[in-house]
């Protein structure tokens, strides 16, 4: 059975069967507890794991391999290997990730047509196209459905970096600071991991504690009017910044708690770390998860670069899928990978480049798993040297569209926001290849 043939099997046929959408639902979407419109569909997901990969990964070297296409295309790197779901293949370098295909969707047909990091960035991250205004990006829209204005418990932000801003844009557009993502800072396989504001590294509880003190000793302003209205938010200011840094949160953030055998399992490096302290962070309720996995940014030394990232991003996200399937939170959780764009498809051998791989927003792959998506799919192709969209086109606007439905936030309605502005979620956008209804239980 070929490949494409397969796509058809596994994903045309099962969406046939069960249909593309469950019971329409309807969903309390906005800070008026507004009921949405009926194209929203009931929620399957409650959180999002984004991988980004910082800079755009090949992918002929990851899930869109094309070992036919001869060396200039894929260098060293040019064998496929079968997966646990009969007709996918993916590159030889990623065989954990292989043995977990059944839990993922591949589109090989991501296009956007822009190679410069920024604009790039922003398009797959807001489904917009560049203009006057700056569109918050999606885990700003979902905090701001599924943050403190509709229930969040958790004392963890309900938007979360691993481990710092990738600084392209403003995440939290129009929406100002209230929805701008706390970033850790740190590193997740340092120990103590510390994060920003709650982790204070070489400074003992007890010092915290007397500061504390010494503080209070001082305030003899806010001693000598201790009910004053502006006085008593301070107070509650600090007694939130204490409880961060001496309660729950800074538990959660705390990857010491984990067994050892789970932290190797996952990888010892920074990676493999971040997705363990990202599972632990949505088994708690946080809705939005961003890793920024840096280094795939690879004009120069690629293959020599790959050698050790490959192995490394495979270790860590075969791991999570798998612990988020154990612990019964993939059916809720959205696994998302992307870069930016992805990298040209003929390998630069040419000096300066010498062996390295250039920006390609053409034709680029991405992966999503859990939270409402078919596991063991193929959406769209690439032509035989991964050079053009072949079959499905998928634009970001599309992918981040099924996302917010399987999210319960309805992608035509109305975006919430301090400035008053009428603006949808989604717009109509001026580019799509609809929907991802095929893969979408």
């Amino acid at each position: 059975m070929s490949e494409q043939e397969a796509r058809g099997v596994i994903c045309r046929r099962e969406a046939l069967k069960r249909g593309l959408f469950g019971a329409v639902g309807l969903t309390l979407m906005n800070r008026g507890n507004v009921l949405a419109s009926a194209a929203a569909q009931r929620p399957r997901a409650k959180s999002v794991i984004q991988i980004w990969m910082w800079g755009g990964p090949s992918q002929l070297d990851t899930f869109d391999p094309k070992p036919d296409a001869g060396y200039d295309y894929c260098g060293p790197l040019d064998k496929a290997i079968p997966t646990n779901v009969e007709g996918i293949r993916i590159n030889a370098s990623l065989p954990m990730l292989a043995q977990h295909a059944d839990k993922y969707a591949i589109i090989r047909s991501m296009t956007h047509g822009v190679n410069a990091h920024e604009t790039a960035s922003y398009l797959v991250q807001t489904g917009r196209e560049p203009g006057r205004l700056v569109f918050p990006c999606v885990g700003a829209v979902v905090s701001v459905f599924k943050g403190y204005d509709h229930g969040y418990k958790c004392l963890a932000p309900p938007y979360i970096v691993l481990t710092e801003p990738q600084g392209r844009f403003s995440e939290s557009g129009f929406l100002g600071q209230q929805y701008k993502p706390f970033a850790t800072g740190g590193d997740p396989n340092r120990e103590p991991f510390v994060v920003e504001g709650i982790v204070a590294e070489g400074i003992s509880d007890e010092r915290q504690h007397s500061r504390r003190a010494l503080l209070h000793t001082l305030d003899s302003l806010g001693n000598a009017m201790p009910t004053n209205p502006h006085f008593e938010q301070l107070d509650r200011c600090e007694e939130n910044a204490y409880g961060l840094m001496f309660g729950e949160v800074r538990k959660l953030f705390d990857l010491s708690e984990e067994e050892d055998e789970i932290r190797e399992r996952y990888g010892r490096n920074t990676f493999g770390q971040s997705c363990l302290m990202a599972r632990r962070l949505v088994e708690h309720g946080v809705p939005y998860v961003t890793i920024n996995y840096k280094g795939w940014d690879t004009h120069k030394q690629h293959f020599e670069i790959m050698r050790r990232k490959l192995p490394e991003m495979d270790q860590g996200m075969a791991t999570l899928l798998q612990d988020l399937v154990d612990r019964g939170l993939l059916d809720s959780t959205i696994v998302w990978w992307s870069g930016e764009f992805g990298r040209t498809p003929r390998v630069q051998w040419e000096p300066p480049w010498n062996g390295g791989r250039g920006h390609y927003g053409n034709c680029f792959s991405a992966v999503v798993a859990g939270g409402g998506f078919k596991g063991g799919c193929v959406v769209g192709a690439s032509d035989a040297k991964g050079e053009k969209v072949a079959e499905r086109p998928v634009y970001p606007c599309d992918l981040i569209a099924s996302m917010y439905l399987l999210l319960g936030i309805d992608p035509d309605g109305p975006l919430p926001n301090p400035r008053g502005l009428d603006v949808q979620v989604m717009p109509a956008a001026e580019q799509s290849g609809g929907r991802l209804k095929e893969i979408m239980v």
